[in-house]
């Protein structure tokens, strides 16, 4: 039903794009997402209603009067009565305050176990009229020690357009993100480019480049053991988390991970 409704609205569309090196497993079903993938998270916060405000770094999370007290890097601190963890799991147990005293030795434990792979992104934008001429819109690289796929994102999402110059993303292995994890990104941004030239020669001179440390890709090793999507970490007032680390990293994972949240949610509100 999640996938049907957004296929309606136009933010998901099945992915047509001929995508080299793409293991199909059975059953499964590609989507694509025209307009990127927060796209998809913007379309659900815009159907909760709810007032949304961004950037805010929080730091600390601790109890106060029945209710729970959230610091921030910047601005004063705010009180809750539900606080709802979605950050990676590492960035939980990095928050200061009452919740490191809150946290279990077994939930800790179980916390601990959750590892992430760590890549790096890097993505060619072109002026409108580029040609790039490679017979695939995305592929995957199995033999090469740094890049692993290669997208031509405006040719993926099928919105090629003569007005918007198309863009290359590209991703490292999770060997090498994490050999390079506190390398400098303009030294590794020239090895990236090395590497892609040796791979797709013909690419054009790009007009800008940006390189992305992604520390927490993806839970590819461990999500947290025997927890259905969620962790409750205290009752009263609620304090629980969840997220891909507490299911598998793809939209189902996320999917069913918010299901169970808004299950436990639902009671105390």
């Amino acid at each position: 039903s999640f996938y049907e409704e957004l296929v309606t609205h136009g933010i998901l569309k099945p992915l047509t794009a001929p995508v080299e090196g793409l293991v199909e497993r059975e059953g499964s079903r590609n989507f694509v997402a025209p307009q990127g993938i927060s796209s998809v998270v913007k379309y659900y916060l815009e159907q909760s209603g709810a007032a949304v405000s961004y950037e805010q770094h929080v730091t600390r999370i601790s109890l106060r009067d029945g209710r729970w007290e959230v610091s921030r890097k910047a601005g004063p601190p705010e009180q809750f009565d539900v606080v709802i963890l979605t950050m990676p799991v590492p960035q939980i147990l990095q928050l200061q305050g009452d919740i490191v005293n809150i946290i279990n030795e077994s939930q800790k434990q179980q916390l601990e176990s959750v590892s992430y792979s760590s890549r790096y992104a890097l993505g060619l934008f072109y002026e409108a009229g580029t040609g790039i001429g490679v017979p695939w819109a995305a592929r995957y690289i199995a033999d090469n020690p740094c890049v692993r796929f290669i997208s031509i994102d405006n040719k993926k999402r099928n919105i090629e357009s003569p007005e918007v110059g198309p863009s290359v993303v590209v991703h490292t292995t999770v060997a090498f993100g994490s050999e390079h994890l506190d390398s400098d990104p303009a030294e590794v941004q020239q090895i990236i480019l090395s590497h892609l030239q040796s791979i797709v020669p013909s690419l054009p001179q790009p007009s800008s480049i940006k390189c992305q440390r992604w520390r927490y890709s993806q839970v590819v090793t461990r999500a947290v053991p025997n927890c259905p999507g969620q962790m409750i970490l205290h009752t009263q007032p609620l304090l629980i988390c969840g997220g891909d680390g507490f299911t598998h990293s793809n939209f189902d994972g996320c999917i069913e991970s918010a299901m169970s949240l808004a299950e436990a949610v639902k009671p105390h509100l």
